[in-house]
């Protein structure tokens, strides 16, 4: 119905446009006039001039502005996403127009524009099938077409159009938009979808951004064993781009000379086990202080939010291995201030921008991303550059302490200056490295501790089962040492489970090709994002029996361990890009967790049963509780282990 009410519109308008130019004296002859001069040659009744005088409009019409508007946003989305032929586009408009527009003259001049219309219509030609009717039986090679048959030439074909270099299957995309409408507000969730219904490698194209979806344990490998360097580049976002951090970023950084550098500091330096070792002290003293911190919240509010908690905690962990410093307490107005200022830049490094898709739309900065993460970011650059600060004006006065952190670690390297390698590490790069570590470790421990807390409540036989292998090798009443993690096989199994059904970034850090490359049969071009969806990987049913639940003995039967060797369960990634914080986090996840399940029984707030917990997902940066965990605690073993 509603289609036939457009016809007779648009009819309308046609008939009242012949019919006012009909009365217009000119002597113009444009393509109205040549439509009115066919109709009235006397070859048609009125009734047939009439119809050929609408359907000839009509057709001109709609042909000519979808076709025109479709194939100039293509042409304008290539340009924006090939900067050195926009340049060069430009620059030959200049020399042949000479500050005016275009005319027809010019046109046949700009040699190098037409190349970039006909690339542009080759990749995505405006309509994909152009129908012919078969008005005579006829022999197609080998084929016999029937009369009256309809035929479609095919005018696009993404997988044909590049020969061999085929690339892997994917759902169809929107004009200029590409699959960014797939994506929705939980990515890992709608290409886990995707994946079910294209298989385990997925091509997208986001805006102007190539993307490939790794979503099995067999693809992953292939990836990690075959493909780890090349693969090993990194698809910079706009916001991560604030301060110039991208620059001095190790998780961010492309891969060369100043990025195995930042790598050898900290798998020779900093996470080492005996680095670890020494440090152990410290991390208890912090995870006590978290305990008294929630036991007197407690008392005072009767539930308190974990998360909160947790992320004190994390934070003065690594604020005590990096600057040999507690940072913040429920009461610190500065270092809560530190606190807030990094919790702002996660933020605003995990909310989509449409910048990070449009590289054209950068220097806008539609959605503010960038202005605020240059504030807030900048803010926490400040904070730590007053710790670097004061530690080399302590050095340059003989204050240098016995104790070595990371800070020292930094200042005293002395690169090889050879393949690239800086002589040393600037101080607006220490800076960089102390926030990032700040930002990695904090998130990704507070989210995994909310979820294996989460899972717990929800699973008080687990609960119990935690509860009494601590009571059996640690003791009642006693704290836990980090020696006795190895002993606690049930709780070992329960962080493995947490890990598998809600790792702490469920795409990990997005990949990048550094060149065109075969993978499993498929070409992927070079500079293409490659998205590994470990949250799907981690509930295949394929490499898990039961995937969607809490089952830690599932790890009971099997030496799956997640150190990048098994890759139906990489919540830390693989290869090259794997955490390197990975030996820290193993210990600081054991034993938080550990000293929480030890020191308290828990309940939930206001009754809520376990089954009517809430699971829904919040994704920044890390995937997150939608609603924070709140709990009613109780102490364990008598209040003189609190």
């Amino acid at each position: 119905m509603k289609t036939w009410k457009l016809e007779i519109k648009a009819e309308s308008l046609i008939l009242n446009s012949v019919k006012q130019r009909r009365q217009e004296s000119t002597s113009s002859k444009d393509l109205l006039m040549i439509i009115l001069e066919n109709a009235n040659s006397g070859l048609l009744t009125p009734g047939a001039a009439k119809r050929f005088i609408v359907d000839n409009c009509k057709s001109f019409y709609f042909a000519g502005y979808d076709t025109s508007a479709i194939a100039a946003q293509w042409c304008l989305m290539l340009l924006a996403s090939h900067p050195e032929w926009q340049i060069r586009a430009h620059a030959e408009v200049e020399e042949v127009c000479s500050g005016h527009l275009p005319n027809a003259d010019s046109l046949v001049k700009m040699k190098l524009m037409t190349m970039v219309i006909q690339e542009s219509l080759r990749l995505y030609p405006p309509t994909m099938f152009v129908a012919r009717e078969v008005i005579e039986e006829v022999k197609l090679g080998d084929l016999r077409i029937p009369k009256v048959m309809l035929l479609l030439l095919v005018t696009t074909m993404k997988k044909a159009s590049v020969g061999a270099n085929q690339l892997p299957p994917g759902p169809p995309g929107w004009p200029v938009f590409g699959n960014m409408f797939d994506l929705g507000t939980m990515p890992h969730i709608s290409l886990s979808s995707l994946s079910r219904k294209y298989g385990p490698v997925v091509w997208l194209r986001l805006g102007t951004v190539n993307t490939m979806v790794v979503s099995s344990a067999e693809a992953a490998m292939e990836m990690f064993k075959n493909h780890d360097l090349t693969f090993a580049g990194r698809n910079i976002t706009e916001a991560m781009r604030a301060c110039s951090y991208n620059q001095g970023s190790m998780a961010l950084g492309q891969h060369g000379p100043y990025w195995r550098m930042l790598r050898r500091i900290c798998t020779t330096e900093l996470f080492t086990n005996n680095r670890i070792n020494e440090t152990e002290r410290l991390r208890t003293k912090c995870i006590d202080n978290m305990l008294r911190w929630m036991w007197d919240e407690s008392q005072k509010k009767g539930s308190i939010e974990l998360v909160r908690f947790v992320s004190l905690m994390s934070f003065n962990v690594i604020g005590n291995v990096m600057l040999s410093a507690d940072l913040v307490d429920p009461q610190s107005k500065e270092g809560d201030e530190f606190f807030k200022s990094i919790s702002r830049t996660i933020e605003w490094g995990g909310k989509p921008n449409v910048a990070d898709f449009f590289p054209f739309l950068q220097w806008l900065d539609p959605q503010r991303i960038k202005k605020n993460m240059t504030r807030d970011m900048g803010n926490s650059l400040d904070f730590a550059s007053r710790f670097v600060k004061q530690r080399i004006l302590d050095r340059q006065n003989k204050k240098k302490s016995t104790k070595v952190d990371f800070l020292d670690v930094m200042l005293d390297f002395q690169g090889n200056q050879k393949d690239g390698e800086p002589a040393d590490i600037s101080e607006k790069n220490i800076n960089i490295m102390i926030l990032e570590l700040f930002t990695a470790s904090t998130d990704t421990t507070t989210s995994t501790i909310e979820w294996a807390m989460t899972e717990l409540l929800r699973n008080p036989g687990v609960m119990r089962k935690v509860q009494e292998e601590l009571n059996q090798v640690v003791g009642q009443n006693k704290c836990i040492e980090e020696s006795k993690i190895g002993d606690l096989h049930y709780l070992q199994a329960v962080l493995k489970e947490t890990l598998r059904l809600h790792p702490p970034v469920p795409l990990l850090v997005p990949h990048r090709a550094m060149d065109d490359t075969k993978f499993m049969s498929y070409s992927i071009l070079k500079d293409t994002q490659i998205l590994v969806n470990v949250w799907a990987i981690g509930r295949d049913p394929v490499c898990w029996d039961d995937p969607l639940s809490f089952k830690p003995e599932r790890f009971f039967r099997s030496s799956t361990d997640y150190k990048g060797h098994h890759f139906q369960f990489i919540p830390f990634g693989a290869g090259r890009r794997m955490c390197v914080g990975l030996p820290l986090a193993h210990r600081m996840l054991h034993l938080a967790l550990g000293s929480l399940v030890h020191s308290f029984e828990w309940a939930l707030e206001d009754g809520i049963t376990p089954e009517k917990m809430d699971m829904r997902e919040r994704l920044g940066i890390t995937l997150r509780k939608a609603d924070p965990l709140k709990v009613v605690l109780k102490l364990r073993g008598g209040e003189g282990k609190s």
